[in-house]
């Protein structure tokens, strides 16, 4: 069992400092008793603060439906970030929260995010094979041949050795398409088009693995249960 100080700073609350402050105000219990030392051993389901059971203590898993201009990353040097949408104490958790996989900024739609380490690696290794379902706006109209051709195995990314795994493609109207991928090479999407003479114009992620935006609006993040194993 984590102690009390220890826990609560790991999930952002504050440093040990200031949790120590807050059992010495009595705004920690455990259960029905009030704990007096910040160093006691606790489990972690039975403590509150102010009355409130602690945030996700087993882990964080979030879905969040990144807008267009948000980029993934923690460094806000370089424009908004996905982070800036999300509780500040996320920030402070220990492991800190950080994106599975990324859009880019001008790519928007369903991002999961987590503080959990397996479930990064669960979710992007090469052999997770996690679908995903891409919405595309491309330049000009679409050829039908492109179904077949994305279907193939054979697509060739400049740069790379080995081709892109087979691939779902529907054509939805003549300047739109969904793409579904099993796996997520660096701007996959944007290249597989532009290997065959095509430029996407926008591009929206609307499902990952099993999760699916529904009303999320931009901007909107809603947690999620963990996983089984998670």
């Amino acid at each position: 069992m984590p102690r009390l100080d220890q826990l609560l700073s790991s999930l952002g609350y504050g440093s040990r400092k200031q949790v120590a402050e807050f059992v010495k105000a009595g705004r920690v219990r455990l259960g029905d008793t009030v704990l007096k030392k910040p160093d006691q051993k606790v489990e972690a389901a039975e403590v509150t603060l102010d009355g409130e059971a602690l945030e996700a203590p087993d882990g964080l898993l979030v879905m969040l439906h990144k807008p267009l201009g948000h980029i993934c990353t923690h460094n806000d040097g370089e424009g908004k970030t996905i982070y800036e949408l999300l509780p500040a104490r996320w920030m402070a958790r220990k492991p800190s929260i950080t994106s599975v996989g990324r859009l880019d900024k001008d790519t928007s739609g369903l991002i999961l995010i987590t503080d959990l380490g397996d479930l990064v690696h669960r979710y992007t290794s090469p052999k997770a094979e996690v679908e995903k379902i891409y919405e595309v706006t491309v330049d000009r109209e679409l050829d039908p041949a492109l179904v077949a051709i994305f279907a193939s195995g054979t697509v060739m990314l400049r740069g790379e050795e080995k081709p892109c795994l087979p691939a779902q493609l529907e054509i939805t109207s003549p300047l739109t398409a969904k793409l579904t991928l099993m796996e997520g090479r660096y701007h996959q999407v944007r290249r597989m088009f532009a290997s065959q003479g095509w430029h996407v114009e926008q591009l929206h992620r609307s499902r990952f693995g099993d999760y699916t935006l529904g009303t999320l609006q931009p901007g909107e993040w809603q947690m999620l249960e963990l996983p089984p194993e998670a």
